[in-house]
């Protein structure tokens, strides 16, 4: 449930918000929500972004490789070492 909420803000703030909520087509409220989320999610954290949120399920029932056998098996195709026996 979304409120209303008052802020006391120094002038230069108010018209820089005004203008890039215009450029980003985003009002003001939009902007200053998704920036204490993301304030929240850093202070927990989580260190997830918006976009990457959005795509959260997409992949569904698929486990997702270990981020150390992921990066052993880049390595390992760079430099061609699974066709060579050490």
């Amino acid at each position: 449930m979304n409120k209303k909420l008052t802020l006391n803000v120094e002038e230069s703030l108010i018209n820089y918000a005004k203008t890039y909520s215009k450029e980003s087509n985003q009002s003001i409220s939009s902007i200053f929500e998704k920036y204490l989320i993301r304030l929240k999610n850093e202070t927990q954290g989580v260190e997830i972004s918006e976009d990457a949120r959005e795509l959260y399920g997409i992949i569904s029932n698929t486990e997702l490789p270990d981020k150390k056998e992921m990066r052993k098996r880049l390595y390992e195709k760079k430099y061609c070492l699974n066709s060579i026996l050490l």
